[in-house]
């Protein structure tokens, strides 16, 4: 794993932290591969239930290397995009840390992942016009899907930044905290983590890929996703600690 990227575990969530500050966290070649890595590992490993990207020394991420951009590199992992994720998505849940600025790629990062958590002082924004380029790494064509147009093109066309607030307020940011971001989103982290990790996995998989499927198919479509977790061993343990008031023990089975 780069230096440029750290993790660490704790209590079944793998935080994965861009440790770039000296450049506000922007965005290498090597970070994007290690983010890649990190999310390759919590797909692999049973123990994980979910992961939190942040990033060091008070800033999410401000966006690409502009260095590295002009000695003709480019900060994508392979197919999978802008930082590693932002061309794909791991099947357990990726919960954004914001502190500082999540700017440029930085943004497209952080909708990149389910749930986003934000300091009150984060700022968000597709600035990629002010300097003769286009949010290609999610911004343009995502944000369409999470906003009305007019407001997605209001990001784009001015690239002017806003805060966590109006994120909060338009649907892009879950919960806007005043103590760092990291705790707030270890916190629902933690509270993500309790459930059954089948039905995380099938939960997700289901929200995210639904966007492409037609009305009269959504139901049939889902049963792919969810039939295996309603026959698992972890939905009879989902019941039976119910009836008896006590945690579920999941087993992921």
């Amino acid at each position: 794993m780069s230096e440029q990227v750290l993790t660490l575990v704790h209590n079944g969530v793998l935080i994965v932290t861009i440790n770039r500050p000296e450049a506000k966290n922007a965005m290498t070649k090597a970070a994007a591969q290690a983010i890649a890595a990190a999310m390759d590992r919590l797909d692999a490993d049973d123990a994980l239930r979910c992961a939190v990207l942040t990033g060091a020394g008070g800033s999410f991420c401000s966006g690409m290397d502009l260095k590295g951009f002009l000695a003709g590199e480019l900060p994508v992992a392979g197919n999978r995009g802008f930082g590693g994720l932002t061309s794909w998505t791991p099947k357990k849940p990726v919960i954004a840390a914001v502190d500082g600025y999540a700017l440029a790629g930085g943004m497209e990062l952080a909708i990149a992942c389910d749930m986003i958590v934000a300091n009150r002082g984060a700022k968000f924004g597709i600035p990629e016009a002010k300097r003769g380029l286009v949010a290609g790494g999610g911004g343009v064509v995502q944000l369409p899907r999470l906003l009305p147009r007019q407001l997605a093109m209001e990001l784009a066309l001015t690239g002017d930044p806003i805060t966590a607030e109006r994120a909060q307020a338009l649907g892009l940011v879950n919960v806007v905290t005043d103590g760092p971001a990291l705790e707030a989103a270890l916190d629902m982290a933690a509270r993500v983590a309790a459930n059954g990790p089948l039905a995380l996995i099938a939960s997700k998989g289901v929200i995210r890929d639904s966007w492409l499927w037609s009305a009269e198919e959504l139901n049939d479509r889902q049963n792919g996703y969810i039939a295996g977790v309603f026959n698992s061993e972890d939905a009879k343990e989902g019941a039976r600690a119910f009836a008896e008031k006590r945690k579920p023990e999941w087993k992921g089975r």
